[in-house]
């Protein structure tokens, strides 16, 4: 990025703004002020601004995930990076997600500063959530100012934001199980309408698939299900054999 903030559309150029973003558009980068790019830039599908390199005796891990609401695989350079697009992909709320997806950039004290976030998400409603990841122990002086900016700029546009410091582990260990029969290849279409039918009454996880089943054969539908949200379990709690499986409830729902 330049060294300094400046407008690069409209005809306002030369004159100090709030903030701007660059990302990868369909002819190349561009630049936009925030303000702009809120309303007309899908950030969800853009490609990362950045790249992610692996070498020998690097502390991180990057790597690829398989996004199921993508059907495509999303970028990560950390263990809760990979997490965390793990745990958009399983918010049935979220109906796209992209790594990386723009430089935020603002005048800082002395000079510009320029961020980029680690994911954009974008919900049914509309709603764009801009994601950072960082453990809690290492964030820094220079890294919270960013955070922070970045918050006070998802706030201008009606963006949420999120700074993702970690996971409960009993929560991502049942996440990541489910995770494993996120690909649409586990989902049987004969069996779907009798589990909903027989978890329509909550009851015990294995004991429901046998009453469909052989288990061996209706668990991956069921686990396909519970990623989906089309059947609900305690999350917080071991996921197991006994653990009670229901349709969720509809709420806010009148008529």
């Amino acid at each position: 990025m330049g060294s300094d903030v400046r407008v690069l559309h409209g005809g306002r150029t030369g004159r100090v703004v709030g903030f701007e973003v660059g990302f990868r558009g369909v002819d190349g980068e561009a630049r936009l002020p925030l303000d702009e790019a809120a309303g007309l830039v899908p950030f969800e599908r853009v490609a990362p601004v950045r790249s992610f390199p692996s070498y020998q005796g690097q502390r991180n891990y990057p790597g690829f995930y398989y996004a199921a609401t993508l059907d495509a695989h999303v970028v990560f350079e950390s263990w809760l990076e990979r997490d965390t697009a793990m745990a958009l992909d399983f918010e049935p709320e979220v109906v796209g997600f992209a790594a990386q997806p723009f430089w935020l950039t603002w005048a800082g004290t002395d000079r510009a500063r320029s961020h980029a976030p680690d994911f954009f998400a974008r919900t049914a409603a509309g709603t764009g959530v801009v994601v950072d990841c960082r453990p809690a122990p290492r964030v820094r002086p220079r890294d919270a100012e960013a955070f922070a900016a970045t918050e006070r700029a998802c706030a201008e546009v009606g963006w949420q934001y999120r700074l993702v410091t970690g996971h409960d582990p009993v929560w991502l260990t049942n996440l990541r199980w489910l995770a494993g029969y996120r690909h649409r290849r586990c989902y049987r279409d004969l069996l779907v309408a009798p589990l909903l039918d027989v978890f329509a009454t909550a009851r015990p996880l294995v004991e429901g698939a046998a009453r469909v089943g052989d288990p061996i054969a209706v668990l991956p539908t069921l686990f396909h299900l519970l990623w989906s949200g089309r059947l609900a379990t305690d999350m917080t709690a071991r996921l197991e054999s006994t653990s009670l499986v229901a349709v969720p409830r509809v709420t806010g729902v009148s008529g």
